[in-house]
C-alpha cells in the first residue's frame, strides 16, 4: 500500500520515494520534478521517514512510482558495481558554498579520496577544511554526491552521517572494483555480512 504524507498548501511540492532493502541496511531515494532530492541509509525505517519530512516539511511525500522506484534500483546497482557509474538528475539544496563543495566531492573519481583541506584548496579557499566538513555533514544525497571520499587529511576515515563502517564498506567496494576488471567483493561481504568474494566475469 502506498504511503502519502500530504500538506494541504495551494502548491506543495511533490516528492516521490521509496524504502528498499540494500547490502548496509536500509536506503531512502526521494525524487523531486528536478532529479533525485535525497539518498539516505538506515536500518530503521520509521527513522528514515521521519528525516524526509524534516528535510521536505511543506512537500506531499508520496511512497512508490515508477520513476522513483528505477532510479532506486540504479543507486542501488551503482553501490553494489561503482564501474557502472550512475546517470541520475540531481536536485541538490543547499547554500552557494555547499553547492560547490558538492560539485569539488562530485570530481573524486570512485576509489579514490581527497581530504577537507585538499576540497578547500581546490576551492581556493584553503582555510575552509572546517566549512568544507560541515557541507559534507549537510548532503543529503548519499552515494551520488559521494561524500564518503572524503577523509581526514592523515587519511584516516572521519564522521560519516550514514556511520563510518558504511563509508569504509562503500570505499571498499570501490576499490575493489577497480582493482581487477573481472573479480569484485560484493558489497555485502565488505559490510560485514560473511559472504564469500566471487567472480563477476
Amino acid at each position: 500500500m502506498k504511503t502519502i504524507m500530504k500538506i494541504t498548501t495551494a502548491a506543495a511540492e511533490v516528492i516521490h520515494f521509496t524504502v528498499e532493502k540494500c547490502a548496509l541496511g536500509l536506503i531512502l531515494v526521494a525524487q523531486s520534478a528536478k532529479g533525485l532530492s535525497a539518498i539516505t541509509l538506515g536500518d530503521d525505517r520509521a527513522a528514515l521517514l521521519r528525516d524526509l519530512e524534516r528535510r521536505f516539511p511543506t512537500a506531499t511525500r508520496i511512497e512508490g512510482g515508477g520513476v522513483v522506484e528505477a532510479s532506486a534500483r540504479k543507486v542501488i546497482a551503482f553501490m553494489e558495481s561503482p564501474a557502472r557509474g550512475l546517470d541520475v538528475p540531481l536536485d541538490a539544496r543547499g547554500t552557494q558554498f555547499q553547492q560547490g563543495v558538492w560539485e569539488a566531492i562530485r570530481q573524486i573519481p570512485p576509489g579514490s579520496t581527497a581530504s577537507y583541506t585538499e576540497i578547500a584548496r581546490r576551492m581556493r579557499i584553503p582555510k575552509a577544511a572546517r566549512a568544507v566538513a560541515g557541507a559534507c555533514a549537510a548532503n543529503a544525497i548519499a552515494v551520488a554526491i559521494p561524500c564518503h571520499r572524503v577523509v581526514r587529511s592523515d587519511g584516516r576515515l572521519s564522521g560519516y552521517r550514514w556511520g563510518v563502517e558504511r563509508k569504509r564498506a562503500l570505499l571498499d567496494a570501490e576499490r575493489a572494483f577497480l582493482s581487477s576488471a573481472r573479480s569484485c567483493v560484493p558489497l555485502a561481504t565488505l559490510a560485514g555480512a560473511g559472504i564469500s568474494d566471487r567472480s563477476c566475469a
